[in-house]
């Protein structure tokens, strides 16, 4: 798999609509359509391409079996990659 890059951006209309950036629709596999999941963090917001029940069980995985920190790692932003 290639390298993610650490950022993409987006705005959010004012009726709170988002369009998703094509680099990642096509990366996640969505260009016709599909489910994303927003996890609140607070301050901030997680978005994964599966559904929200899929989502609490990868958030849960990648947690407990150091999938965070490998996923970090492979970032392809020296700002934000953890070496």
């Amino acid at each position: 798999m290639q390298p993610m890059s650490g950022v993409t951006g987006a705005r959010v209309s004012r009726r709170g609509q988002l369009s998703l950036p094509a680099v990642l629709r096509r990366r996640w596999g969505i260009e016709d359509g599909g489910e994303i999941t927003f996890l609140d963090l607070g301050t901030y917001a997680l978005v994964l391409s599966c559904t929200p029940e899929t989502a609490k069980q990868e958030v849960r995985r990648a947690l407990v079996t150091g999938g965070y920190d490998a996923g970090l790692a492979a970032l392809d932003d020296p700002d934000i990659a953890v070496q």
